[in-house]
């Protein structure tokens, strides 16, 4: 699917209907609908069919989204499929975290709270993975015409916590004692992200286009943990 196409779509519908270049609405309509003799028709006075190019266009507008919101939930399913064959014994009911436990380092209780705090909400983490992951279970059993968007959600926070997990993994296990604990709170994933984000949102600020806080929202919805200072930036340049 040509998602530059659908980003046109989104754009020129939110466009208020009296600020609208209607000619250009009749031609993506005809790029959509591939109908030459109702194009030939709206495209001598487009301003006239302003609201049916309107109507259609949101009618195929919608239905693109419904396809993309599959092909996403079908990624998704696949990407939690591997995150539970890496953490089967995280799935298992009579696993009382003994595996987790195996991670602890032997410093354990001469490591800084914050530090200390990240193998606590780990185990938190699993514990609400194992919920998250049977809640998907009872919605599969349910039959297979279970809708995408009640699947999305549950995907999603799976998808979340493994990032999670692993971020605090990454930090925990590669702390030096000794080290300032500011240092060491933001992974390394996690810190490439930030700077492509400030770099988009500066080109945004000068030259703000859909694609651009598409891309933005992209990146701020990867990142493990939002640090306020960017979470606030955005939403001042109207991104959130």
């Amino acid at each position: 699917m040509n998602e530059k196409f659908t980003q046109d779509l989104f754009a020129f519908i939110e466009t208020p209907i009296e600020q609208r270049n209607n000619a250009q609405g009749a031609l993506l309509l005809l790029q959509v609908s591939r109908n030459q003799i109702m194009y030939r028709n709206i495209s001598v006075n487009p301003d006239k069919y302003a609201k049916f190019i309107d109507r259609e266009l949101r009618k195929y507008y919608n239905a693109r989204l419904v396809s993309v919101t599959h092909e996403e939930v079908t990624a998704m399913q696949q990407q939690v499929d591997k995150i539970v064959e890496n953490h089967l014994k995280y799935f298992d009911d009579n696993n009382p975290a003994k595996s987790f436990k195996k991670g602890i380092r032997e410093d354990h209780d001469s490591l800084p709270d914050e530090i200390r705090a990240l193998y606590t909400e780990n185990l938190s983490i699993t514990q609400r993975m194992r919920e998250v992951h049977l809640q998907l279970r009872n919605l599969s059993a349910e039959g297979s015409t279970c809708p995408d968007s009640d699947r999305f959600p549950f995907l999603k926070e799976l998808i979340e916590l493994d990032k999670k997990m692993h971020s605090n993994w990454e930090i925990y296990d590669h702390y030096v004692v000794g080290q300032p604990v500011a240092m060491s709170a933001t992974s390394p994933d996690d810190l490439k992200i930030i700077r492509q984000i400030n770099l988009n949102k500066g080109k945004y600020a000068k030259s703000p286009t859909e694609e651009l806080k598409a891309r933005i929202l992209s990146l701020y919805d990867a990142l493990t943990v939002k640090p306020d200072n960017i979470t606030s930036a955005l939403s001042n340049l109207g991104i959130l």
